[in-house]
């Protein structure tokens, strides 16, 4: 099917996606999980709740009981899954996806994410078969279970200085502000609230905050009120991207950067992993802060299966994804504590987030720019053949090219003939040189 991406399971609704075929995915990852009990959070999209309620019927015809979360933000899932000892758990969202999609983010026990390469597609292959089985005789029960409180300890958990700041919060109509508002009770902010009403139709605009259009409103509410910084969350509030007092945004690698220092204070000498697109200011912010920095591969299953193997206390993706290894030892990307976190280093380091960031913007960057092209392998390996002589080569993910003064990546796209290339040099002017050298390239070993 379609629906299973290299992540999740995502599609229209409800010519891809519809109650038939969820009741025929619960049925499969029950019966792949193999868990007595899963738990079930929803987003506020129009079609979540009758989603939900077919999903939930599949799980238990395979005689699992669900705990019935209600409408969360998924960081709450992944957080109800290590603290009510689930085997496994089900989010019913699309994320950022506009308002037609809907679709299922699928872990295992300890929130351990379930991929293409670690179950995904199993799932997709049960599915028609589970459905034409009998129903277990002794059906799973739906018990509902409120979590929120507990959650809040939990996100805060990651940082210890909170500081009485002004702060604008865009929630994008998406789930963030479920997680948000028993928080805000325990700080001491002042928030200029922005779209903080779930509605699934994204009245206002994109839950995307990877877009440069969706910051628009944060920027102008941080620079309208005076806030201290502003904030954007994405549709289910396991990204954010930040922007500073001034209202500019933050490239998100940066704030992997700012955010270690402290983590690092918190345990000295950790491990602190960095998608390999990320700035090389990154990991020297690491290093000088006692750290030890990696780089990891793209996309959420890759970093937690990577911080788990490697004991890693901290991660940061491009994308506006933030993991914590929270003290309960749960893996999990989190919106919300990323937000928590920042709070500890502001009140710490006692200056305004552009004096703190702006030390960091001493590299020039490209920004991922995409290219189609007829083959990406043939011309991925192409352009490692002509780079071989590089100082330092990396095939962790696409092809990764270090010199002196410069480096790129290339990635392929999981789902289309595309080419993915970020850069980075010293200079602005380098950058632009080695940049439209690298897009010529591309496009020509590509027609």
């Amino acid at each position: 099917m379609a629906l299973f991406k290299a992540y999740d399971v995502r599609g229209t609704v409800p010519d891809e996606l519809n109650p038939e075929v969820a009741y025929g995915i619960g049925r499969a990852i029950a019966t792949f999980i193999g868990a007595d009990c899963l738990a079930v959070g929803r987003d506020a999209r129009a079609h979540s709740p009758e989603l939900t309620e077919a999903l939930v019927r599949g799980i238990n015809d395979e005689g699992v009981d669900v705990y019935d979360l209600g409408l969360v933000a998924t960081p709450m899932l992944y957080y109800a899954v290590g603290e009510l000892g689930t085997g496994g758990g089900v989010m019913v969202t699309a994320s950022h996806n506009p308002a037609e999609y809907n679709g299922f983010k699928v872990c295992r026990e300890s929130a351990i994410p379930i991929g293409e390469d670690s179950g995904l597609r199993e799932i997709e292959s049960l599915c028609e078969a589970r459905v034409a089985e009998p129903v277990n005789e002794k059906r799973g029960k739906v018990e509902s279970r409120d979590i929120r409180e507990g959650y809040v300890d939990h996100a805060l958990s990651v940082g210890e200085g909170r500081g009485a700041f002004k702060v604008a919060m865009d929630c994008g109509n998406g789930m963030a502000s479920v997680a948000l508002e028993p928080l805000l009770k325990r700080l001491e902010l002042d928030v200029e609230p922005l779209y903080f009403e779930p509605d699934g139709t994204f009245p206002n605009h994109e839950a995307d905050p990877l877009k440069a259009e969706n910051l628009e409103d944060v920027s102008a509410a941080v620079q309208r009120v005076g806030a201290d910084f502003g904030v954007a969350f994405d549709g289910d509030g396991d990204r954010a991207v930040f922007v500073d007092e001034n209202g500019r945004p933050i490239a998100s690698d940066l704030m992997t950067g700012v955010m270690a220092r402290r983590q690092l204070v918190h345990r000295p000498g950790g491990l602190v992993l960095y998608d390999l697109r990320s700035s090389r200011a990154v990991a020297e912010e690491v290093e000088a802060a006692g750290g030890v920095a990696d780089l990891c591969r793209v996309g959420h299953s890759f970093v937690k299966a990577q911080m788990r193997e490697t004991g890693a206390i901290f991660a940061g993706e491009l994308s506006g994804h933030t993991y914590f290894r929270f003290a309960n030892g749960l893996v999990a990307d989190d919106a919300i504590a990323a937000l928590v976190a920042l709070l500890d280093v502001l009140a710490v380091e006692g200056k305004p987030l552009s004096q703190i960031v702006d030390p960091l913007r001493r590299y020039h960057a490209s920004g991922e720019i995409n290219r189609r092209v007829r083959d990406t392998a043939a011309v991925i390996e192409a352009v490692a053949s002509e780079r071989a002589d590089a100082p330092e080569i990396s095939r962790l993910d696409g092809l990764l090219v270090r010199y002196p003064d410069w480096w790129f990546n290339i990635r392929p796209s999981n789902t289309e003939p595309v080419l993915r290339l970020n850069l980075e040099a010293d200079t602005e002017a380098k950058m632009v040189e080695e940049r439209d050298r690298m897009l010529a390239r591309i496009e020509e070993l590509g027609a």
